[in-house]
């Protein structure tokens, strides 16, 4: 009888879980929930990691906008204290992981680390 519920329980759980990754979008779309990750937040913009790429959104919601497309990943964007730039790391065109700087307002970054 304890293994029953036990495993009913365990079910539940990863049901729920499953759910949860597939959940709509508050707004009705229809759209499927992304969840930003690793972000950092300025004077009211929050950067974060999405698909691998940076992008931006005001903290108040709105449509995010996609600030890097590359082949390779970029992480951890932080904004510089004055909030006109964004650090990250990234992976460009199949090399090793390098700190990158790139304008807030999205434009071409400059690698600032090289690794071998």
């Amino acid at each position: 009888m304890k293994w029953t519920i036990t495993i009913l329980a365990l079910a539940l759980i990863v049901s729920a879980a499953m759910l949860n990754d597939t959940a709509a979008a508050a707004d009705g779309s229809g759209e499927p929930l992304r969840l930003m990750r690793r972000p950092d937040i300025h004077n009211g913009t929050i950067a974060f990691v999405w698909q691998g790429d940076l992008w931006s959104v005001p903290e108040e919601g709105g449509i995010a906008r996609r600030l890097t497309i590359h082949e390779g990943t970029e992480n951890y964007p932080k904004f510089s204290p004055d909030g006109s730039q964004i650090a990250f790391t990234g992976s460009l065109n199949g090399r090793r992981s390098s700190l990158l700087v790139m304008p807030a307002s999205g434009g071409r970054p400059k690698q600032l680390t090289y690794a071998t």
